[in-house]
């Protein structure tokens, strides 16, 4: 039940993993938005509990930034929390390459997007750390926002991340082998989400979790030529400084909108 009479609930949108997602209006203002309520009695794990927490706070933070889902209204009691956000369409990137690859012009045009709204964070101190195509959606003009800050974390100069988090192919190979690591692994993930929209795949693949994992700590990018070769110099350019295992020479995110392939918006001659 919502845990405020300004919102009314329409319909189901859409299910996440710790809520449902409803249509709901502003009786005051008539607008539309997206409410997500999420029972927290059911979450026994402080993990869980902790990503709801995080949500809300960064994702505050962050705002306004074109880029970035935007949150509107915050509120709980003792057994719900509810999150009023702009309302998107319902596919997600991840369903957008799942129905096909994009052209160059059409990946470059998300990655500007994207990039951009890391570069936002990274610039106040926030990491996102679970960056992959089910978390970027599109509002009903096309613009890309990001969302899902549960796993954020705050990083410095002088305060390193640490802790296993992220999701299996997209996660940079410093979070796995337990080391402290910096806001890079984010352009890690962007490097990612970048071949599978060129190409449809992974760079890193396994059977289970377990061989995605050793296939990322390998971390030997390869561009086979019947998936690539129609893929310009200047894009696998860019996608080796930012799926480079070498923490220390990956891109950060201002170096990957400075990329020529970027600043072209992957128009290759």
């Amino acid at each position: 039940m919502c845990t405020t009479t300004q919102y009314e609930l329409c319909e189901e949108i859409g299910r996440g993993r710790f809520g449902t997602i409803y249509r709901c209006f502003d009786i005051t203002t008539n607008e539309i938005y997206a409410c997500k309520i999420i029972n927290k009695t059911v979450l026994t794990d402080s993990t869980d509990r902790e990503c709801l927490q995080n949500e809300p706070k960064y994702m505050t933070l962050l705002s306004p930034h074109p880029n970035i889902l935007q949150i509107y209204d915050v509120s709980q009691d003792d057994d719900v929390l509810t999150i009023v956000m702009e309302l998107c369409q319902p596919l997600t990137l991840f369903d957008k390459i799942f129905q096909n690859t994009l052209s160059e012009p059409q990946s470059a045009s998300v990655m500007v997007q994207l990039i951009s709204a890391i570069n936002h964070c990274h610039r106040l101190g926030v990491a996102h750390r679970d960056l992959k195509p089910d978390n970027i959606l599109f509002d009903s003009m096309g613009i890309l926002k990001l969302g899902d800050f549960g796993s954020a974390e705050w990083f410095s100069e002088e305060k390193m991340m640490s802790g296993i988090v992220g999701t299996p192919y997209y996660v940079a190979p410093e979070i796995l082998m337990g080391r402290e690591y910096d806001e890079k692994v984010d352009v890690w993930s962007c490097g990612v989400i970048l071949y599978m929209m060129l190409v449809g795949i992974p760079p890193f693949y396994g059977d289970d979790a377990v061989q995605i994992f050793e296939a990322v700590v390998r971390g030997n990018l390869r561009f086979p030529s019947r998936l690539f070769r129609s893929v310009s110099s200047s894009a696998k350019d860019l996608l080796r400084n930012m799926i480079c295992k070498d923490a220390s020479r990956r891109f950060s995110a201002q170096q990957v909108l400075m990329h020529p392939w970027i600043l072209s918006r992957g128009e290759t001659s």
